[in-house]
């Protein structure tokens, strides 16, 4: 699964990022390192870009930058 891919409130923790190199630097250098845990916050009215937040700060990402960062879901504590 991609980050693009998760819902509103939903949680994953990354895997691995992928890109063109320069694109994927820039990626690291804003924290979606993996075994980073996010959480998408919003989504615009058109669906991009989304808002996700990690390590304690928001962030607004593009979905094409977001589908290029795999994740795996975490379950929901009740």
């Amino acid at each position: 699964m991609t980050l693009s891919e998760l819902q509103i409130n939903q949680s994953a923790k990354i895997i691995s990022v992928d890109g063109e190199i320069s694109l994927r630097c820039r990626l690291l250098d804003m924290g979606l390192i993996p075994k980073t845990v996010v959480k998408l916050e919003k989504l615009a009215p058109m669906g991009d870009p989304m808002q996700i937040k990690l390590r304690g700060y928001s962030l607004t990402l593009r979905k094409d930058d977001a589908s290029l960062i795999k994740v795996e879901l975490l379950e929901e504590k009740l």
